[in-house]
């Protein structure tokens, strides 16, 4: 496993953790396998900041980039007991065709104590498409609960604005414009013009299999909030983007067991119910979500990964202090993947016969 070291003032360090709601980055140092960087370091999160173990946003600047990459998080897990959810979840996503930021596990040392093991998970911005030879193309993130696709909020109450929730990463503001024209087309057209114009402007097959990976991992949080909207400099058309999955996997963002039938098949946003209320969009997604389930989303095929990105953690274990749990629990994990990949396999195939029977 990698070590990252980063070199701070500790005055400095004092002031990000005297404010934990600072948004500024501080300077800093990263050293890595005998490279030095300099950066801005500052927390990251909105629950995660809370956490007695904090995660981080590194920005480079001298050199501009890392790796391709000019941005990265590096993330606490804290209460994720197998500090794994988040990481399979994305290597889940890439593997059904989802664009997805990739991640590896580091050892995080700052200022010569060992902070433990941390996610290093890319940025989802320009550097990353540039990096995967994607098209160059608006990116707008959804940053709180809003960005339902809705004209209410999640509380019912209207909207003072369609892009409430959203915020450009990467683009022009004119460019949100496009995503708040197919929110106003999600809610106000009829059946007949929304089957024919909303293929224009999203890329359905694509935000089927993103809809795919949220509903098996079951994110309760995912289809308002944890993802991104790439608008593709080809087509022009959205495709969608995950992140921030530690609440997946049989556990909430909280690390609480959660049942397995717990996220429906159907998921929680308008897009999606007006997507699926149309006969051709709906036998779209059952075709690919039944795929999903019988090459993807099997025990025997994530079990294997599980094991491995476990096993790899196992000798790393004992230098995290801020694990409350012991060896033993954290190798419980495995039973707790086994039984909802098992359950939630299960489950989803009985509704598909159900979302089958309303087509």
């Amino acid at each position: 496993m990698q070590k990252y070291e980063i070199i701070i003032n500790p005055k400095l360090l004092k002031q990000l953790e005297k404010d934990i709601w600072m948004n500024e980055h501080v300077p800093a140092v990263l050293k890595l396998e005998g490279k030095q960087y300099t950066i801005g370091l500052a927390y990251r999160g909105n629950v995660l900041r809370k956490k007695i173990k904090k995660s981080y946003n590194i920005v480079f600047q001298k050199p501009f980039t890392m790796n391709g990459a000019h941005e990265i998080h590096l993330n606490a897990e804290f209460s994720d007991i197998s500090l794994s959810r988040n990481k399979l979840s994305l290597d889940f996503f890439d593997q059904i065709g989802v664009i997805t930021p990739h991640s590896k596990h580091v050892l995080l040392y700052i200022n010569g104590i060992c902070q433990g093991i941390y996610l290093n998970l890319e940025s989802f911005d320009r550097f990353l498409l540039r990096k995967r030879k994607l098209p160059l193309g608006p990116i707008i993130y959804a940053t709180n609960y809003h960005a339902n696709f809705s004209l209410l909020t999640p509380e019912n109450k209207l909207k003072t604005s369609l892009i409430e929730g959203y915020t450009i990463k990467y683009g022009q503001k004119k460019d949100i414009r496009v995503l708040e024209n197919m929110i106003a087309m999600t809610n106000t057209l009829s059946n007949e013009r929304f089957e024919e114009e909303i293929p224009l402007v999203m890329d359905i097959e694509k935000y089927f299999k993103w809809l795919s990976g949220v509903v098996c991992t079951q994110n309760y949080d995912g289809f308002i909030h944890n993802y991104a909207l790439y608008q593709n400099g080809d087509t022009g058309k959205f495709e969608m983007t995950p992140w921030d999955y530690d609440g997946t996997w049989g556990r909430d963002l909280h690390g609480k067991k959660i049942a397995y039938d717990y996220v429906p098949i159907t998921g929680y946003n308008t897009l999606t119910g007006r997507l699926l209320h149309l006969p051709k969009f709906s036998s779209l997604y059952r075709e690919i979500l039944s795929s999903i389930l019988e090459k993807e989303f099997t025990t025997e095929c994530q079990m294997e990964r599980v094991e491995q990105v476990l096993n790899d953690l196992k000798p790393y274990i004992s230098l995290d202090l801020y694990l409350t749990t012991s060896l033993e629990e954290f190798e419980k994990e495995k039973d707790v993947f086994h039984r909802f990949i098992t359950n939630r396999n299960s489950y989803l195939r009985q509704e598909l016969k159900q979302l089958q029977s309303k087509i």
